[in-house]
């Protein structure tokens, strides 16, 4: 099948999922975004050099955005989120990140105290507004709608610290379980919301949870199957009774061996794709789990984007559009944020060359 190249960013990405052919590789900026500094230097290099802001210079490229309904709840104070949840920024010289600096469920805690939490209320969104979200979006285009951020471990442990929570495994395991399922209460009855108001027009829910780092994981299989996995299969399933809705799913890290077990848990899409991590091979993956999931990302953001050449950021990116694209199933993208320091030149080489690289 040929299209001509008047697919709208939707129907590109839903060919591409679909492992149909496509006019172009779709791109996307899931889970990502350009840092700052990084943001300050292209402003600066794309007048001069394409007569464009950063927003139209990307636009004809970004076939994923992300909607939300309004938030409408209580006033939180300063760097707090919903969980309760307070970060601070600390900075990396040119920029800064926002670090967690109180985990409000650390200490000495019991299944009672949870209890007595002030956790989330469903009715601090407004969901009603959703039709008229999406209409804002989708005036100058139908773009693939992508709604955000079931990362049920990561909330949990946010709230009581990463090391804690491991140790709560060993130590106290109804707390970890206690403190997940209300979080995952929470992901489904607020993603249940969400897509029910959007009437269809949402493609994408965007899940995560980091089960690796560089080297290898950050947890044992034993653990993740035991505390983890079956909250996702839960969140996935209530997502998978909208129609047409698939779940993209987050990881950094070295995350090749949980792949089989994240397709079980009913992941349509990995994303992240972090290629500098030990043994994470694009070939790899395609050829072993291609036909079952599809795949976002890819684009390092440690090593070819930030300190490559121009001609090293387009090698990779057909390299990549070549074996994970190949068949279809692949949306391109850096793998997280676009760190400062990375040159212009380089992040414009990313688009560029991806939307002009023909598919086999």
């Amino acid at each position: 099948m040929t299209h001509a190249m008047t697919l709208s960013p939707r129907e590109r990405v839903r060919l591409a999922l679909a492992h149909e052919q496509t006019d172009r590789i779709p791109i996307a900026m899931v889970c990502s975004g350009i840092n700052p500094p990084a943001y300050q230097a292209l402003s600066a290099y794309l007048p001069q050099h394409r007569g464009k802001t950063v927003a139209q210079f990307l636009e004809p490229y970004i076939d994923i955005k992300t909607v939300a309904p309004p938030y409408c709840g209580p006033s939180l104070p300063q760097r707090v989120d919903i969980w309760g949840v307070k970060r601070k920024s600390v900075s990396y010289g040119s920029g800064s990140y926002e670090e967690i600096e109180h985990y409000p469920l650390a200490g000495d805690i019991s299944l009672s105290d949870l209890d007595q939490y002030r956790w989330p209320s469903l009715g601090w969104h407004d969901y009603s507004a959703m039709p008229a979200v999406i209409e804002a979006v989708q005036q100058e285009q139908e773009y693939c709608l992508l709604l955000m951020n079931g990362n049920i471990f990561e909330t949990s442990w946010y709230m009581r610290g990463f090391e804690q929570t491991l140790l709560d495994t060993v130590l106290n395991p109804e707390l970890v379980h206690g403190i997940m399922s209300r979080v995952t209460d929470y992901f489904v009855s607020y993603f249940t919301n969400v897509l029910e108001a959007a009437q269809g027009a949402i493609d994408l829910v965007f899940t995560a949870d980091d089960l690796a780092g560089q080297q290898g994981p950050l947890m044992s299989h034993k653990t993740w199957e035991t505390f983890v996995k079956p909250y996702h299969v839960r969140l996935n399933e209530a997502i998978h009774q909208f129609e047409g809705v698939k779940v993209i799913y987050h990881s950094d890290g070295a995350v090749t061996g949980f792949v089989d077990g994240l397709i079980d848990m009913g992941i349509d899409v990995l994303q992240a794709l972090q290629f500098s991590a030990k043994g994470m091979d694009p070939l790899y993956l395609k050829q072993t789990f291609g036909d079952r999931i599809g795949f976002e990302g890819g684009v390092s953001v440690q090593t070819t984007l930030p300190f490559g050449t121009v001609t090293e950021v387009e090698d990779e990116v057909c390299h990549l559009i070549d074996t994970l694209g190949k068949g279809g199933g692949y949306i391109l993208g850096p793998s997280h944020a676009i760190q400062a320091g990375t040159p212009p030149e380089n992040i414009v080489a990313m688009f560029e060359t991806a939307a002009r690289y023909p598919l086999s």
